[in-house]
């Protein structure tokens, strides 16, 4: 199996993915099996497809994509995302399906809620964050450094800015500009893969990282930036602000900010945050 297939557990079932177009495809045959033990999956998938896309003359929110089977050869199996897995799971009859079906109604209710009260999202992300153990320290920097991003985006749409790849790439020039690596060379350098980068950085690297954004975004809005090309112009700018400061106090503190370290093992490995004035010190098994 390369790199970027796997097998997860789901309900006690294994169940076949893989990584396509930047998220995991999953495998809905063997969800279905999880979810009703159907003794013909294929068949009880069929009658799905049939019944709720193919009469009501949908298109089909599923891809055919090569997936190891047990005879140790590939073949051709429909596979969805996560969001289109929940549109399936919805359609599936079955009790074991039941205490699913429950958990997806009140994740539903909880975003109408927190469209209503933007407040509890933030509250809800803050109790994730530390039910994986990070510290509260850790935490309002990082949810800080949210709040900084989405009014870096906002400047940016208004601008006529808009598209998820212009601010990818925008993002990588405030990226160089500040730690002298792109996003993809941050989290190789990190020995990460598929992790959001930002959950594993330290309290300096998100502060240099709300810095260079927070700076884009005032001189965006001084400059009256219109435009990628403006754009780009801008963001190089406010990383080479974050930029300066970073090697500024790498000279004096005799440090460097950016580190290797991750927060893969929270909360296992992970033994202590040691927080000082202008440092942080973790400490692996």
């Amino acid at each position: 199996m390369r790199p970027g297939e796997a097998l997860v557990v789901f309900q006690d079932k294994k169940v076949r993915r893989t990584w396509h177009e930047n998220e995991w495809y999953f495998s809905v045959v063997d969800i279905i099996e999880a979810l009703t033990d159907s003794p013909t999956p294929r068949q009880y998938w069929g009658k799905i497809k049939d019944r709720e896309f193919v009469q009501l003359q949908l298109s089909p929110i599923w891809v055919q994509l090569k997936l190891l089977s047990s005879d140790g050869k590939k073949y051709e199996t429909d596979c969805a995302n996560t969001e289109a897995l929940f549109r399936i799971i919805q359609s599936i009859p079955s009790p074991k399906a039941e205490p699913f079906k429950r958990w997806l109604a009140k994740v539903g209710y909880e975003r109408v809620q927190e469209i209503e009260n933007p407040e509890l999202a933030q509250k809800r992300m803050k109790v994730l964050f530390k039910a994986k153990g990070y510290s509260e320290e850790w935490i309002e920097k990082r949810v800080r450094g949210i709040a900084i991003r989405d009014e870096l985006t906002n400047e940016w749409d208004k601008r006529a800015i808009k598209t998820e790849k212009e601010y990818a790439i925008l993002t990588t020039e405030i990226s160089k500009a500040t730690f002298g690596m792109t996003p993809s060379e941050y989290k190789q350098f990190k020995g990460l893969k598929k992790e959001n980068l930002r959950d594993h950085m330290n309290d300096l690297e998100l502060i240099f990282s709300m810095l260079g954004e927070a700076a884009t975004t005032e001189i965006t809005r001084n400059k009256d930036v219109h435009g990628f090309d403006d754009g780009k112009e801008a963001a190089q700018e406010g990383g080479a602000v974050a930029g300066r400061a970073r090697m500024d106090l790498e000279t004096k503190s005799g440090r460097k900010v950016v580190t290797p370290e991750n927060y893969m093992g929270l909360p296992e490995s992970i033994k202590r945050i040691e927080k000082k004035k202008s440092k942080v010190v973790l400490t692996f098994d």
